[in-house]
């Protein structure tokens, strides 16, 4: 009888010396931060759900996000990916973003390429947001 209640003590101071370790390896948890990059990407997915909306209810389009040009300054998770395939695409979807605002007729087909050159991009650099890029096409 005294041997099981011996027994279940050490079991119990077993279980609270583990607890307390993995207590003490959460402290040493990182939150993660996003890269200037990501965020302004985050914010031009938004930006564009939003054109995209208007663009369908055919609502005034307004006037192209300055910020969308600080994709080609803004800092990479990994700066070696700011590489000439990057740049070309960045520029192709800046050209194409600024066509939806200087040609509001044909307002689809430039949000669309625009949208293709988020894909080719990430198809090469960095394939996780593909399924929710795809998502912003107007069809």
């Amino acid at each position: 009888m005294v041997s099981g209640f011996l027994f279940s003590c050490v079991k119990k101071e077993e279980v609270k010396a583990e607890a307390k370790k993995e207590t003490s390896e959460k402290k040493d948890f990182k939150m993660y931060e996003m890269s200037e990059m990501s965020v302004l990407m985050e914010q031009m997915y938004v930006d564009n759900q939003r054109l995209k909306e208007r663009i369908k209810n055919g609502d005034t389009i307004g006037q192209f996000p300055q910020h969308f040009l600080l994709i080609h300054k803004a800092v990479m998770t990994d700066d070696k990916e700011n590489d000439a395939f990057f740049k070309e695409q960045a520029a192709k979807f800046i050209k194409a973003q600024e066509l939806i605002y200087e040609d509001p007729k044909n307002a689809k087909e430039h949000f669309n390429n625009g949208v293709d050159a988020c894909l080719r991009c990430h198809e090469v650099k960095c394939g996780g947001p593909i399924p929710r890029i795809k998502k912003l096409y107007i069809n």
